[in-house]
């Protein structure tokens, strides 16, 4: 059973400072409440906690140790570092506001840059095992979760916001509109590889019908980023001692990676990937320069070209 956290004992403070957002834009201000009452629920776990969040157990310790579970976890620079923003404005208004805190534990606190590389392309026994994984789940939400990662090069956004007026899926054909990041919408058709799991879903998949949203969840009426990210990693906890060492450090993210590095192997062109995996400039444009670094080339294909080379 989940440990139900009462944040504060007269009222949630988290209420209170959604309350004080309300400036903002409701896409941010979801976002932030969303990752505050997962870090202030980890606090509360904590020894000392009591299954309650205590203003006074916001340390800079507490945040560093979020941020390296967080890390170890599989989360993104990027993610790490949306919650320090988050953490360091709510313990802004902790300070200035409710007077319930004396320094800003986000201050000093860094976090390393992610090393610019090329993104990764998946080996064929990382991509045999991770298939091999969905197909031992047997259940249809996770081929479909898995099919729009790995056949369609969803962003994880993508697919948590997917809504069902934007899939237009049937038996035989089907496209979506897809494009929650940044606001570019684009329509893009499917592969029957994705386009299948996604029908059986939709139509046999035990989604909430009421939902506007393509993925539910028994929680909530979408099935959240962070919800997302913890499917894929109890798949790949399924794995076998082997299997694991392939696919340990493997994110849901990495499945785009890799749709991107097939579809150079099978001809697109670089405007061809930048359009259908949402990569436009502001005016419009196929954003070359970040296709281009999804597309990088390996050792390993170099090493293979050497052999064609003849004197």
């Amino acid at each position: 059973m989940n440990k139900v956290v009462n944040l504060y004992p007269d009222q949630s403070l988290l209420a209170e400072y959604q309350e004080y957002l309300a400036g903002k834009s409701e896409r941010t201000t979801d976002a932030y409440i969303r990752v505050l009452r997962q870090f202030t629920s980890w606090i509360a776990e904590r020894p000392r906690g009591g299954d309650r969040f205590q203003p006074e157990l916001l340390t800079k310790a507490a945040l560093e140790m979020y941020l390296e579970h967080l890390e170890t976890s599989g989360y993104s620079v990027s993610h790490q570092l949306r919650v320090k923003s988050a953490v360091s404005g709510f313990a802004y208004w902790l300070i200035g506001e409710k007077g319930l805190l004396q320094r800003n534990p986000a201050r000093g606190v860094v976090i390393p840059p992610q090393p610019l590389m090329a993104p990764r392309e998946l080996s064929e026994d990382q991509r045999y095992v991770l298939r091999s994984l969905v197909e031992r789940e047997g259940t249809i939400r996770g081929e479909a979760l898995f099919a729009l990662g790995y056949w369609a090069g969803f962003r994880v956004s993508d697919v948590s916001w997917l809504l069902m007026e934007h899939a237009n899926i049937g038996p035989k054909i089907g496209w979506v509109t897809v494009g929650y990041k940044g606001g570019k919408k684009r329509e893009i058709d499917l592969l029957n590889q994705a386009r299948r799991p996604l029908y059986d879903y939709i139509n046999h998949g035990g989604r909430d019908p009421e939902s506007p949203y393509v993925f539910t969840s028994q929680r909530a009426d979408r099935l959240s980023e962070a919800g997302i990210h913890h499917w894929f990693r109890i798949l790949k906890a399924r794995a076998t001692k082997d299997e694991w060492e392939l696919i340990k450090d493997i994110t849901f993210h990495d499945l785009r990676h890799d749709f991107a590095h097939r579809a150079r192997e099978a001809g697109w062109a670089l405007e061809e990937i930048a359009y259908y995996l949402g990569y436009i400039t502001q005016k419009g444009t196929p954003a070359i320069q970040t296709t281009v670094r999804y597309t990088q080339v390996s050792r390993n294909q170099i090493k293979e070209k050497l052999k064609l080379i003849r004197g």
